[in-house]
């Protein structure tokens, strides 16, 4: 086992989250190595989160609740104003290492202590998570998502990284974890998923209030907002369409990136970015039709 020094802290914005928030709270504090401070903003919550925190925050000094207005809109610059506000509580304190963490997920007692290991281990990682699983046992399949890519609902940083990147980009249709993800990597940080691990997503990602078939059309015209290739898109809503819901999931993913693209869609990105991740893209997807047909060939 490795002994390490690393100083952690959390932000979590939550708007209305009563439904799962104590049990990511349990989670937390049974953590072998509990952060030093976890700021839980408050985003105008009105269904009794705030109680919630409250309660758990009475009994340990390291929880705080921190309360903003409500507001009417919810959108995902909405989320990264309440994580600033979170992280200004936090800027000049003491750490190393910053976790972004949602209110509807639950984990295990060693799953901090993991990551901030692997953070130890390699000093040029500066954006670390693990793999997810959500309630129908459904894992994550990163054949169309490099585990490159770390997913927005726990990003854990070095803490030099998100202030050399200048934090999230607060765009309001979403994407605001790849965007970073992206960011870090083209400042030369390496970013990564580990699939050894997982925590459980309490809430199918991306129906917060939404349907599954209108969060694929988002995912789409996301997936257009970060500079995916258009040959990369195509393959990726193939993929889609052999999953729930059949044929349709990856016609609707295809629809909402088509959309964009006609639309022309704001891209909160720069070239350098969008430059970047296609030819990652291309790269992967090289790979992936390359080890495909090898593996015909020797019939497996």
């Amino acid at each position: 086992m490795l002994n390490n020094s690393l100083k952690y802290a959390l932000v979590t914005p939550a708007r209305n989250e009563a439904a799962f928030i104590e049990t990511t709270i349990r989670s937390v504090i049974a953590q072998t190595v509990r952060p030093i401070i976890w700021v839980v903003v408050s985003d105008g919550s009105t269904d009794g989160t705030d109680d919630i925190v409250r309660k758990y925050a009475a009994n340990h000094p390291w929880i705080e609740l921190l309360r903003m207005p409500e507001r009417r809109e919810r959108d995902f610059a909405g989320k990264v104003h309440a994580f600033n506000a979170g992280y200004d509580r936090i800027r000049d304190l003491d750490y190393d290492v910053i976790g972004n963490l949602d209110a509807d997920i639950s984990f295990d007692e060693e799953y901090f202590f993991f990551l901030l290991q692997k953070l130890a281990e390699d000093p040029a990682l500066g954006l670390v998570g693990t793999r997810y699983k959500d309630l129908q046992d459904n894992t994550y399949d990163y054949r169309f998502v490099s585990a490159d890519y770390v997913s927005g609902a726990c990003q854990v940083f070095r803490r030099a990284c998100f202030e050399q990147i200048g934090g999230y980009v607060p765009v309001k249709g979403g994407a605001v974890d790849r965007i970073i993800t992206i960011a870090a990597r083209t400042q030369g940080w390496r970013t990564q998923t580990f699939l050894d691990k997982t925590y459980l997503h309490h809430r199918q990602t991306g129906t917060a209030q939404e349907s599954v078939l209108m969060a694929r059309f988002r995912a789409g015209a996301k997936d257009h907002s970060v500079g995916s290739h258009p040959v990369w898109e195509l393959f990726r809503a193939l993929y889609q369409m052999s999953k729930r819901p059949f044929l349709v999931g990856g016609l609707t993913l295809a629809a909402g990136y088509l959309w964009a693209l006609i639309r022309g869609g704001e891209r909160p990105v720069s070239r350098e970015m969008i430059q970047f991740t296609r030819k990652e893209q291309m790269q992967r997807l090289k790979s992936l039709l390359t080890g495909g047909v090898l593996r015909a060939r020797h019939g497996e």
